[in-house]
């Protein structure tokens, strides 16, 4: 039998979440796993060990929370990969699947919310985004109607279940766009009955988050996290008094609220620095800090247990994640096969991009001295960073015989606001530059064989490639572009209306009101100019960057005659079946095998 190649290894080795529950029912857990080959939503009792999967759809179910009394698994499932769908629940303990809660439309989902008698749910549709309230299992009612973006507070950060209804069901925070701005998004604070406003804070130009209420009852302090310094810093702003205190913390990089402790007395702090995390007790009376030993890597969600120790999920480049507690101990690992092989690790990568500032990111090679064929791997988002965190994809490139490089450029979170917001109106070249400026960075430096670099990533990474494509042609050897942005203007046409939204926080408006920002920043306006071939690789039920939009680019280098290949899969923005994803990396690893020479065989 022919052993199985570690790259494919790491792919096939199972993963999991980490595990949510709700403060009423610690022992009733729900978390997220490819144990079965497909991710989908399992439980699993702390207290017994007992753990069994509840999901089973063919798409794949990730998102999935208890009940508020661990009576039922909630999850949101899909049915084609576009991720428009609905709430279903089933008992804890096994059974059929149910509807969560009635009367709500099948759309995208913008968060869930429970407290004692209430449940809060937004969706989105094609006539705008609604906030949808059942009370005492009750039909669910529309009780917020915006044609901007809304959310359940802090869906957009995984923590809805704790940042959107208060524990005593009186108060309900929402992040949304009314002002102008996904990106910086303002906290609305309503009656979950009614609707009524009880409270409204913005920034303007700045980011609020709300991160979670106090878990004491009665007790209407909402951790917040803003940016009013650059980076993020965490505050309480008090419902009832209307007041606002903020949270000094002397410490580098962002830092945001992960939790409460039970009785309220002390606050557990998230702190990220250059793509590495830390955790911090914080007592809410004297601000005393005292930091949580963990491991040096990324610490993916952080949560204290009734008991008061600190759970939280951890991983680094080189090994994959597990759930650990502040003991030391590894409380949760994915069941169903061997733990993935070890990959190699990252090395903190700081460059100037040419205008003073420097860029930060990652650098993983192959042992041996270089200069090695690079591939610069581009992260999606655009606002979003790349981690010290385990990346099967990363390490197969690097057994492949790549450099691989993963340039945080201006856009990416987690180095400060100015940072993050330098990206907007200028899509495609400020991005771009910082990564066109990295690959000069490794070739000057003898890392990178300039005559063997490869470019690629997914969505927003994907957009980069075909950019960076058709802006530098002379630079490449070839490109991958997974799920890309490929003509900006159709996309915006096709695409889920929270994509709407962030492009016209990101170029100013929608084409029809920009048009010169769009025409700017649309990878087909410079497909005239790409000369390397390019795999693309695209969902049919994408709502993010939608198949026709794709295509409109693919068909364009038809026409042009320029070298391409097309790999379509039946999902939507990725797939969520481990079968799939090794045969999309074995596509891709065939096709920078044949386009850059020197490879290795793997």
């Amino acid at each position: 039998m022919t052993e199985m190649p570690r790259w494919e290894a790491r792919f096939r080795a199972p993963t999991i979440t980490f595990p949510r529950w709700s403060r009423g029912a610690p022992d009733r857990t729900v978390y997220e796993s490819t144990e079965t080959g497909i991710w989908q939503v399992h439980c699993w009792s702390p207290a017994t060990g007992d753990r069994r999967q509840v999901s089973n759809h063919p798409v794949g179910v990730v998102t999935g929370f208890p009940s508020l009394d661990g009576s039922q698994v909630v999850f949101w499932q899909e049915d084609t990969g576009d991720e428009t769908g609905r709430w279903l629940a089933q008992a804890f303990e096994g059974g059929g699947d149910e509807p969560f809660v009635t009367a709500a439309p099948v759309g995208w989902s913008e968060g869930l919310a429970q407290a004692d008698g209430v449940i809060a749910i937004a969706i989105s549709d094609r006539d705008g985004f609604g906030v949808y309230v059942s009370a005492d299992g009750a039909p669910a009612k529309e009780i917020v109607h915006s044609s901007e973006w809304i959310s359940i507070a802090g869906a957009e950060r995984g923590c809805d279940d704790i940042a959107g209804l208060a524990p005593d069901g009186a108060l309900l925070a929402l992040e949304h766009a009314e002002h102008g701005s996904l990106i910086h998004p303002a906290i609305r604070v309503v009656d979950p009955t009614t609707g009524e406003v009880r409270g409204e804070r913005r920034d303007d130009d700045r980011a609020l988050f709300a991160t979670a209420w106090s878990p004491v009852a009665g007790d209407h302090r909402l951790a917040v996290t803003h940016e009013r310094a650059d980076r993020e810093r965490p505050a309480l702003w008090d419902l009832d008094e209307d007041s606002w205190i903020d949270v000094h913390v002397d410490l580098p990089g962002d830092v945001s609220v992960a939790d409460w402790w039970p009785d309220a007395s002390r606050l557990l702090l998230r702190h990220l620095f250059r793509g590495r995390h830390e955790l911090y007790r914080c007592d809410v009376a004297t601000g005393a800090l005292t930091r949580i030993e963990t491991p040096v890597g990324t610490i993916g969600d952080a949560r204290v247990r009734p008991d008061g120790s600190v759970w939280f999920f951890h991983s680094d480049s080189t090994r994959s994640g597990r759930v650990i507690d502040d003991a030391g101990n590894v409380v949760l690992r994915a069941e169903g096969g061997p733990d993935a092989p070890r990959g190699r690790p990252f090395e903190d990568w700081v460059y100037d991009n040419g205008l003073g500032a420097q860029v930060h990111g990652w650098l993983a090679t192959p042992p041996g001295e270089g200069p090695w064929p690079v591939l610069v791997y581009v992260h999606g988002g655009p606002h979003w960073l790349y981690e010290d965190r385990f990346m099967p994809a990363v390490q197969a490139y690097v057994d492949q015989g790549f450099a691989v490089a993963t340039p945080n450029y201006r856009g990416s979170t987690g180095y400060g606001r100015a940072w993050r917001d330098a990206l907007t109106g200028d899509v495609g070249f400020t991005d771009v530059d910082d990564v066109v400026a990295g690959l000069h960075d490794l070739v000057a430096r003898g890392v990178a064989d300039p005559d063997r670099a490869a470019i690629g990533g997914w969505s927003w990474g994907g957009y980069i490639t075909l950019m960076a494509l058709g802006r530098y042609p002379d630079l490449w050897r070839c490109g991958l572009a997974g799920v890309p942005v490929g003509d900006y203007v159709r996309a915006y046409e096709e695409e889920a209306p929270a994509l709407q939204a962030m492009d016209r926080a990101l170029l100013g408006g929608s084409p029809d009101e920009v048009p010169d920002a769009y025409r700017r920043g649309n990878p087909i306006a410079y497909a005239d100019d790409v000369a390397a071939p390019v795999l693309f690789v695209i969902g049919d039920n994408d709502s993010r960057c939608p198949l026709g939009q794709a295509l409109a680019y693919v068909d364009r280098l038809a026409e042009l005659g320029r070298p391409h290949e097309v790999y379509r899969f039946t999902t939507g923005h990725g797939s969520h079946d481990v079968d799939e994803d090794v045969r999309q990396q074995r596509i891709i690893m065939d096709f920078l095998g044949r386009h850059v020479p020197g490879l290795d065989e793997v």
